[in-house]
């Protein structure tokens, strides 16, 4: 049984990573919202992971981070503040939690890190200059840390196309859209929370221990294949 520390599991992905892990392993949610269930195994801290100081946790074996943005704007209407909350929320809040609980992750079993960054990290694409800049931060971290602690901690990334949460629901919110975005993808689909869940679930298991400092493009074709 893993001791598992998720950052932001109440919704969205997070929460798709959760209702895996419970069963079989003690996971601690952080995030503002508690998730909408209980467990034996589920202890929840509500709190702003920028804001506020994080707990104390004896024994963690597993950090994923999974706080994100969407902000799509061009780029003459995003804002100084845009571009530094958006590196804010993706970028600093990881690097507070892996400063955090890198001590008690040092002494965990096999221990591991999972943090996301987005397709448009490496396609581009209009209106993203804010979030692909924050999240290409976020693989710059992957691979440093990655061989930093090489000997010690496997960290790696997750790169998701669009997936069907509450942060994406605008770029969803209709049938039409939904049609739209199958078709953008050359293997005609998109992403449900419970795929990329499965991801970081063998990301964290036993594997995937020869595997640190990568980036898994989960994109439906989009950034691959040119058809």
């Amino acid at each position: 049984m893993k001791n598992i520390v998720i950052i932001g599991g109440s919704k969205g992905i997070g929460n798709a990573i959760l209702l895996q892990q419970l069963e079989n392993n003690k996971v601690v949610n952080i995030s503002r919202h508690a998730p909408e269930i209980t467990h034996a195994n589920l202890t929840h801290y509500s709190l702003n992971v920028l804001e506020d100081a994080l707990p104390e946790i004896e024994n963690v074996d597993t950090l994923i981070y999974c706080p994100g943005s969407i902000n799509l704007k061009p780029i003459g209407s995003l804002s100084i503040d845009d571009f530094k909350n958006d590196f804010e929320i993706n970028v600093i809040g990881a690097v507070k939690a892996i400063q955090k609980y890198l001590p008690v992750l040092r002494k965990g079993t096999d221990p591991s890190i999972v943090l996301f960054s987005t397709v448009a990290a490496k396609l581009g694409m209009p209106f993203h200059a804010s979030i692909a800049t924050a999240k290409a931060g976020v693989e710059g971290l992957v691979k440093s840390l990655g061989a930093e602690l090489a000997s010690v901690i496997r960290i790696n990334a997750i790169a998701p196309t669009i997936t069907e949460t509450t942060l994406a629901a605008g770029i969803l919110r209709n049938d039409r859209m939904k049609e739209n975005m199958v078709e953008r993808h050359p293997m005609k689909g998109y992403l449900k929370p419970e795929e990329v869940a499965g991801m970081a679930n063998f990301l964290i298991s036993e594997q995937a221990k020869s595997i640190s400092g990568q980036v898994f493009e989960m994109d439906y074709g989009i950034v691959t294949f040119k058809i």
